[in-house]
């Protein structure tokens, strides 16, 4: 069968849209000028890959599917096995009324493969695996801190609920040593409430230590060659302190691959969204569409820079008389990331005026 069909497919292009899941995957395939049949399989790259080259042996493989839950494994799984794959972000694929109102895993898949045949869409950027190994430290130490404030909030709650007065607090040392002889006195909260305390103090200081290991790690990695010199550019910048520049570094990667500062706002998130027809114009708040972690970093970067540097305080202050000063860090943050971007493009550290 191999030897006949080699004539017949050489050369030609053969387009497959994955819809992956836990379990399984959705495979919808797209010829040049017709479609084939599609089929589910368990989720493993080389059974498609052997599917391929006994169906269509010598065609060109193209593979395409979302970016989400899975990461890019699949990307580099398929690319060794010669498929030339692609990642899409979900909210990119054009999708008919009629696929909203039925939307299955099959239909999914078919539209993938369609939207790879017509060559509507690029992929989004896909990192090397060392940058997505470096990207996880740091969004550990997020998550991280993220269940260390939700710990807090739930102690505060819970002497709230009993009636103990909670003092405004920086949760150091003295204040934490202070809620531990709370916990082991006798008091209002009783022994259960005691007890109920103790492990939200017990999870608290676990916590504490994880996120200063974790701290020591990401300093180590900021030593390293391949970052070393683009954390000096970045700190030398007000607003930006070692744990930023780092979140910068592994989010973005490659500063190159921005075509200019309002391709680069786009993908922070600080583009405000619009809704416009004929005469009207509509613009709204920052678009939903977003690099979260990257956004809120910025942002808080904003606020220390106006504090600390006189260009940007000045800015800040003519700002501020025309509007509130929640849009006004804003434009802050976006000058904050106009510099971040000519640092990282110029390797050099940025002098003040």
């Amino acid at each position: 069968m191999t030897q006949d069909t080699q004539p017949l497919w050489e050369g030609q292009n053969v387009y497959v849209g994955l819809d992956v899941h836990l379990r399984s995957w959705k495979v919808a395939i797209e010829l040049e000028s017709s479609s084939w049949k599609g089929f589910s399989q368990d989720p493993d790259p080389e059974l498609l890959a052997r599917y391929l080259q006994r169906h269509f042996p010598g065609a060109r493989y193209h593979c395409l599917y979302e970016a989400g839950y899975f990461g890019f494994w699949i990307h580099r799984a398929l690319c060794r096995l010669g498929i030339e794959t692609r990642v899409i972000n979900p909210a990119d694929v054009p999708t008919t009324d009629k696929e909203r109102v039925k939307k299955t895993d099959r239909v999914d898949a078919r539209k993938l493969a369609r939207t790879l045949r017509d060559g509507r869409l690029r992929g989004i950027y896909v990192p090397d695996e060392t940058a997505v190994s470096d990207r996880l430290l740091l969004r550990t130490e997020w998550q991280l801190i993220r269940k260390q404030t939700r710990v807090k909030n739930q102690i505060k709650a819970l002497l709230r609920y009993m009636g103990i007065p909670v003092p405004r607090s920086t949760w150091s040392k003295a204040f934490i040593a202070t809620l531990e002889r709370v916990a082991a006195s006798d008091c209002a909260l009783g022994a259960s409430g005691r007890a109920a305390l103790t492990c939200h103090l017990d999870e608290l200081t676990a916590l504490r230590a994880l996120l200063r290991e974790v701290n020591g790690k990401i300093r180590l990695l900021a030593d390293e060659e391949r970052y070393q010199d683009r954390v000096r550019f970045l700190t030398s910048l007000p607003g930006i302190s070692l744990r930023t520049a780092m979140v910068f570094l592994t989010e973005l990667v490659e500063m190159r691959r921005f075509r200019n500062l309002d391709h680069l706002a786009g993908y922070v998130g600080l583009v405000p969204s619009e809704h416009s027809s004929g005469e009207h114009e509509r613009v709204g708040e920052l678009t939903r569409r977003r690099n979260r972690r990257l956004r809120h970093v910025l942002i808080e970067s904003a606020w220390i820079a106006s504090r600390h540097d006189t260009e940007l305080a000045l800015a800040y202050t003519k700002l501020c008389r025309r509007m509130p000063k929640n849009q006004a860090i804003i434009r802050i943050a976006r000058r904050q990331l106009s510099r971040i971007r000519y640092v990282l493009m110029n390797e050099c550290r940025l002098e003040p005026a």
